[in-house]
């Protein structure tokens, strides 16, 4: 069975990125009728439907969330194997900062199999909350970073390549429920965490009571203070470790997913680094 077209591929990554067919037919030097096509093209080699089009722009159906994944590994493979052939390798320090609620099983791996794939580029990572990551990448004290956004309805597209979509879940101890007709007991981060922000905002306008059992310094400690049963907490799917178990229903009110973005570039980027992430994107995804 022949494969997916690279350029059906490219302009599909486009429009999601772009958030709109109108949007993403200069990115792909195509007029919209062209962009609209193609999308019909892949659709078609797909056999379901891989956008949902709406007033506010087109966002990926469940079938368009896989695919942009793997579209976005296929992607930066074909430009990382065109440059190999001319002969320009991949080589030099990379200064890399990433959320800490990023696959947390999974970073060493892949950050493994970076190295693996680019022996000659020095990696330096940083683990941080996201607004530490986006702040220092502001100041240029790292060359990438990997932050995560709560997607709210109505909530402006955040900037850069999406590598990854994951539902949030309210996790608590495996077997544990919390007491009818008592405050929840929340397990958080420290206040600068903006998912911590966002866990108390939807309480506090849903009318959910709650206190603040255990503050911890990053997602091992909440991981941690999970599986000890000190209460209850919001994170990301990738999250989830032994001894804690998604907790569903116990009134707690619905919650979106988050997004995973590298930031987008800065002025006057080197080709190194305009390179460098196209390969960690396509490590990571």
């Amino acid at each position: 069975m022949p494969g997916f077209d690279l350029d059906q591929l490219r302009t599909f990554a486009a429009v999601l990125d772009a958030g709109s067919l109108t949007a993403a037919a200069p990115m792909v030097h195509l007029s919209q009728s062209a962009v609209s096509e193609q999308i019909r093209k892949l659709e078609d080699r797909a056999g379901q439907a891989l956008l949902v089009r709406g007033k506010a722009g087109v966002h990926a159906t469940p079938a368009g969330v896989r695919l942009q994944a793997h579209a976005t590994r296929i992607l930066a493979l074909a430009d990382e194997a065109l440059r190999d052939l001319h002969g320009v390798p991949l080589q030099g320090e990379l200064r890399l900062a990433l959320t800490d609620y990023f696959r947390p099983r999974d970073i060493a791996g892949l950050l493994r199999r970076l190295n693996q794939q680019y022996p000659q580029v020095r990696l330096h990572v940083a683990i941080l909350k996201s607004g530490e990551v986006e702040a220092a990448y502001v100041r240029g004290q790292y060359d990438l970073g990997l932050t995560m956004h709560v997607r709210t309805p109505g909530a402006a597209r955040q900037p850069g390549i999406v590598l990854r979509r994951e539902p949030l879940w309210w996790m608590a101890a495996e077997g544990m429920r919390p007491a009818r007709g008592m405050p929840l007991s929340l397990l958080v981060l420290p206040e600068s965490c903006a998912l911590r922000q966002f866990t108390e905002a939807l309480l506090a306008r849903r009318g959910r009571p709650y206190l603040v059992a255990h503050v911890a310094s990053g997602v091992a400690g909440l991981q941690l203070a999970l599986a000890a049963g000190l209460g209850v907490a919001c994170l990301n799917e990738s999250a989830l470790a032994p001894g804690v178990a998604r907790l569903a229903g116990a009134g707690l009110p619905a919650l979106p997913q988050a997004q995973f973005c590298l930031l987008p570039a800065r002025g006057a980027e080197t080709e190194f680094v305009t390179r460098a992430r196209q390969a960690v994107a396509q490590a990571l995804a």
